[in-house]
C-alpha cells in the first residue's frame, strides 16, 4: 500500500497482475500482501470514490463497478465508538425503499484494512445486499513521521488492537447501530475472513440485543488458546507473523497490557495468564451463548492451517447446536477463499460461492439447496488431477480434488486401526509400523535441538498456497537426519475395496513412552505418505512439550495430531517421524534459555503400554 503522503496517481491494473494473483494467491509471505493485491484493491476504491483520474481497471472490472454504482450509493464513513475511537468504514447502500439485508464485514488482520475485499463487496451488492465493511480498531497501515508521531492510511482505524477482545465486541455492536440507522436492514449478517471471522462470531455471541442473524467464518478460529498454545507448545511463528502484519510498530499498535502479554507469550512466561487472555477472545468460550441464540454459522478451514490449526475449529463446530456447516479444504490459511474475495474473475471459487449461498438462504431468504447440505464437506488431500506447465515447471490442476460429505464430524470416521511401532523396519536405520500386534522392549533415541528436513511447512501460508494450487511440498526422506529424529515406516500398503490403501479420515492419535536426559522435552510428530521413490508428502503433524520430567525416568503420553482427510495410494508406505524442533513452534531447548545443552530423547515401547499410532479411517 502506498504512503498517503504521496500524490502519485494510481496506475492501471494489468491482466498480468490479476493472472499472477489468481495463480499464486494474495500473499507474498506470511507478513506481506502481494503488492498487486493492494494495487487491485486501491484501484477499485479509487474508481468508486472518484479519485481515479482515468480508467485504471480492466474492462470487466470497470463494468462491475459501474453496475454497482448504477444501483447503489457508495460511502466511506467513519464510525465513532462509545470510547471515541474512529473506525474506517465503507458502505454500499442499495437505492431501494424495499427492506434489504446488510452484510457487515470486519476486515482481516491486514495492513490494507477493509479495502482488500472490495471485490467481494461489489459482488454482494449485486446479489441484493447492503454492505458495511470496517477495519477493526488499531488495524491498518501506519507511517512514522520524520518529526515524530504517526500518520494513518485512509483504511486504518484508530485505537489499539484488542485482538478480538471486549472492545471489538462492543465495536461490532456500534457498527450494527450504524447499519440500522442508515440502512434499516431487514436482517443482519456478519462475514469475516481470518481475524474478521473470529470477531464475527464473537459479536454474534455478545451483541446485547442479539441482532446477528447469520455468520460466515472463513479461515477462522474456535479456541485461540488451543490455536496458539496447545500441548504446552507455543505457536511462535504464527504470533510473530501476526505482530509483523499489523501495519505499524508494535508499540504503537498495542496498548501496554497487550504488549506485556505478547512478550510473556514469546518468552514462555505467565502461561496461565496468557491462556486466560486468549480464552477470553475465543468463540468456543461462548458456545452456550451462540447456541442459545441459534445463530446459523458457516465455517471454512484448511487441513494444513498454520495460524489456527484445524483441530480446534472441529471441536468448536461439534459443540455448536445451531444450523451449521463446515468446509475443510486443501492448503493453508486463506488460500481457498482469498481468490474469491479479492481477485477479479479468477474463475469459480466454491469456498466463497458456498459462503454466499449460506447468506442467501439465511438472510436473503433464497430457496436454495442449503437446507439439504451435509453438515460437513471435506476436500481430500491431494486427489486433484494435474498437468505440468512446461513454462513454469509447476503443476496445474485440471480436475478438482474429491469432496466427501458427511452428516456430522463424528460420521467422518467410521473405524480406527492401530499401528504398532516396532523395533525394526524395512530400512535398517529405522523402526517399523505394523498392524500385527504389540512390539515392546525396544528403544530409539535422538539428540534434540536441531531443525531437521522433517518440517511441517517451508513457510507459513505460502507452502499451503502452493498446495492449494496443485503443488504440495515433497520431502526427500533419505535426507532425514536420524541423529536428530526417529523414524518408523510401514511396509507397502495394499489397495482396499475402494482403491485407496488407507482412507485416513479424522484425528490420528499417538501413544509413546518417553525418557529424557533433561527436565523437559518437545516431541513433534509427523505422519507422511511415502511413494516408491522414497519421496513423501505430509498428512498431518502436531507438537507436544513435556515439562517437569525427571531425567532418566519414563513418562507415557498420548496426544492427538491434527485432523486429516487423506487417501494413501496402493503401494505407498506410512512413515511416522518424531523430532524435537520445528520452526513453527517453541521447544524445550530454546525455552531452557541461552547456554542450554542439547539433551537426548529416548522413545520406548513399554511392556504395559506398547507404542502405537491410531489411525481414523473412513
Amino acid at each position: 500500500m502506498s504512503n498517503p503522503q504521496d500524490d502519485n496517481e494510481i496506475s492501471a491494473v494489468t491482466a498480468a497482475q490479476v493472472a499472477r494473483l489468481a495463480d499464486q494467491g494474495i500473499y507474498a509471505s506470511a507478513t506481506e500482501l502481494d503488492p498487486a493485491a493492494a494495487h487491485v484493491a486501491e484501484a477499485l476504491v479509487a474508481t468508486l470514490n472518484g479519485t481515479a483520474e482515468r480508467t485504471v481497471l480492466p474492462p470487466e472490472l470497470q463494468q462491475l463497478t459501474e453496475q454497482v454504482r448504477a444501483k447503489a450509493t457508495i460511502g466511506f464513513p467513519w464510525i465513532t465508538t462509545d470510547g471515541g475511537v474512529k473506525l474506517s468504514a465503507h458502505t454500499i447502500k442499495l437505492n431501494t425503499d424495499e427492506p434489504r439485508p446488510v452484510v457487515i464485514v470486519p476486515a482481516g488482520w491486514t495492513p490494507l484494512g477493509w479495502a482488500i475485499f472490495e471485490y467481494a463487496y461489489l459482488r454482494l451488492a449485486l446479489r441484493g445486499y447492503h454492505v458495511l465493511a470496517y477495519t477493526p480498531r488499531g488495524i491498518g497501515k501506519t507511517f512514522p513521521l520524520p518529526e515524530g508521531g504517526y500518520l494513518d492510511a485512509p483504511f486504518t482505524s484508530g485505537g489499539t488492537i484488542d485482538v478480538g477482545g471486549p472492545n471489538d465486541w462492543a465495536d461490532g455492536s456500534t457498527v450494527i447501530d450504524y447499519a440500522q440507522e442508515h440502512f434499516d436492514p431487514s436482517r443482519i449478517a456478519f462475514l469475516g475472513e481470518s481475524y474478521g471471522s473470529g470477531i464475527s462470531q464473537l459479536v454474534a455471541a455478545h451483541d446485547p440485543a442479539g441482532r446477528v442473524d447469520a455468520v460466515v467464518a472463513l479461515s477462522t478460529w474456535g479456541d485461540l488458546a488451543t490455536s496458539l498454545y496447545d500441548h504446552d507448545t507455543r505457536h511462535l511463528a504464527a504470533v510473530d507473523a501476526l505482530v509483523k502484519f499489523t501495519g505499524g510498530p508494535a508499540e504503537h499498535k498495542f496498548d501496554p497490557a497487550t504488549l506485556q502479554l505478547l512478550e510473556d507469550f514469546t518468552a514462555g512466561r505467565n502461561p496461565e495468564g496468557v491462556r486466560a487472555w486468549l480464552g477470553e477472545r475465543s468463540p468456543a468460550s461462548y458456545v452456550d451463548k451462540t447456541n442459545a441464540r441459534g445463530v446459523p454459522t458457516f465455517f471454512s478451514n484448511t487441513w494444513h492451517e498454520t495460524l489456527f490449526p484445524v483441530g480446534q475449529v472441529v471441536e468448536h463446530f461439534e459443540r455448536l447446536t445451531v444450523p451449521k456447516h463446515l468446509n475443510l479444504w486443501i492448503g493453508d490459511h486463506a488460500a481457498p477463499e482469498a481468490a474469491g474475495l479479492t481477485i477479479p474473475f479468477s474463475g469459480p471459487n466454491p469456498p466463497v460461492e458456498e459462503a454466499f449461498a449460506w447468506l442467501d438462504h439465511h438472510v436473503l431468504g433464497a430457496a436454495d439447496g442449503v437446507p439439504e447440505w451435509p453438515a460437513v464437506n471435506s476436500q481430500i488431500m491431494f486427489t486433484y488431477e494435474t498437468r505440468t506447465d512446461p513454462e513454469t515447471g509447476q503443476d496445474v490442476i485440471t480436475e478438482p480434488a474429491v469432496r466427501e460429505p458427511a452428516p456430522s464430524w463424528a460420521d467422518v470416521t467410521t473405524s480406527t486401526e492401530r499401528w504398532y511401532l516396532t523395533a525394526a523396519g524395512s530400512d535398517s536405520r529405522d523402526g517399523g509400523l505394523a498392524t500385527t500386534g504389540p512390539d515392546t522392549g525396544w528403544k530409539r533415541e535422538f539428540t534434540t535441538g536441531r531443525i531437521t528436513d522433517a518440517t511441517a511447512v517451508d513457510a507459513l501460508i505460502t507452502t499451503g498456497q502452493a498446495e492449494w494450487k496443485g503443488n504440495p511440498k515433497t520431502y526427500a526422506t533419505d535426507k532425514f537426519d536420524r541423529q536428530h529424529l526417529a523414524v518408523w515406516t510401514s511396509p507397502t500398503v495394499q489397495a482396499g475395496a475402494n482403491g485407496a490403501a488407507r482412507r485416513i479420515r479424522g484425528v490420528p492419535e499417538l501413544t509413546l513412552t518417553v525418557r529424557s536426559t533433561a527436565e523437559s522435552a518437545t516431541l513433534v510428530a509427523y505422519l507422511f505418505d511415502v511413494g516408491s521413490d522414497d519421496t513423501a508428502r505430509i498428512i498431518t503433524h502436531e507438537p507436544l512439550t513435556l515439562v517437569d520430567l525427571t531425567p532418566g525416568q519414563d513418562r507415557t503420553v498420548t496426544w492427538r495430531l491434527q485432523a486429516a482427510g487423506y487417501d494413501v495410494a496402493a503401494g505407498h508406505r506410512l512413515m511416522l517421524v518424531v523430532n524435537s524442533k520445528d520452526k513453527l513452534y517453541s521447544d524445550a531447548l530454546t525455552d531452557a534459555g541461552a547456554g542450554a545443552d542439547s539433551s537426548t530423547t529416548t522413545i520406548i515401547s513399554a511392556d504395559d503400554e506398547a507404542a502405537h499410532l491410531t489411525l481414523p479411517l473412513g
